[in-house]
């Protein structure tokens, strides 16, 4: 794809149904600092003070609405905001729209690791957001984030997947036999760049479950998981 500001233009009329401003916004937004160690003649910054302003609107906007529309208690609020800004969920919105394809990025981090292309996509997702503010305004912003994000928010609360896995099988096991699960890690593999963890979860000393991630926690997390789908214990829903 030619990645000229044409290309985002048209881009900016698909995802908020109006053409930039400024279109270098929202080319910065796609821009990761990689792109520019390859391109040093290039005028434009990387995407990373668009991120840390596109953050912080994400953030108040969700709790914005989840203020104005749920009489719930302070942590079931911060949980379920949780689940709509988590890297996982923004990631999967920028892939649906197809980010990935107008992204500015060297060709290394292109061939880069599942897990920091997602860490890559939800910054990007981040960025437009801030794009979206400074050129065209808080609403457009808010509307941006209600249509893709907010969105999710009643499959979240179906599916019950606000509560983590982890939480969810320590209070199962706690009730039921009034014992903490031990994660143990099992296996460690790869470069420590793009490190796999292998982790179990024990009760006294048997094994519940394992699980497999970037990351000890995403590895603890899927143990639980697992523990918990044999017990056929599904998540709790309100």
């Amino acid at each position: 794809m030619n990645l000229d500001s044409q290309t985002y233009q048209d881009l900016s009329q698909k995802i908020i149904g109006i053409g930039f401003k400024d279109v270098n916004l929202l080319k910065t937004a796609f821009t990761h600092c990689s792109y520019l160690n390859e391109h040093k003649r290039s005028s434009l910054e990387n995407n990373e003070r668009l991120e840390f302003l596109g953050d912080a609107v994400l953030e108040i906007i969700v709790t914005d609405y989840l203020y104005r529309n749920y009489q719930h208690p302070e942590g079931i609020l911060t949980n379920w905001r949780a689940s709509l800004v988590r890297t996982e969920s923004l990631a999967a919105v920028a892939r649906k729209l197809h980010f990935l394809d107008y992204l500015r990025v060297s060709k290394g981090e292109r061939k880069s690791s599942q897990r920091a292309q997602e860490q890559i996509l939800a910054n990007v997702f981040e960025a437009v957001i801030g794009a979206i503010y400074l050129d065209q305004g808080y609403q457009a912003a808010d509307n941006f984030i209600q249509e893709y994000i907010i969105s999710l928010l009643p499959a979240i609360l179906e599916e019950g997947t606000w509560i983590d896995a982890k939480t969810r099988f320590q209070e199962h096991i706690q009730m039921t036999q009034n014992q903490t699960p031990i994660y143990r890690i099992l296996n460690e593999d790869g470069p420590d760049h793009n490190k796999t963890f292998l982790v179990g979860v024990y009760v006294e000393d048997k094994l519940c479950g394992k699980g497999q991630g970037y990351s000890k926690q995403a590895a603890a997390q899927k143990a639980a998981q697992v523990a918990l789908d044999k017990l056929n214990i599904k998540p709790v829903s309100l």
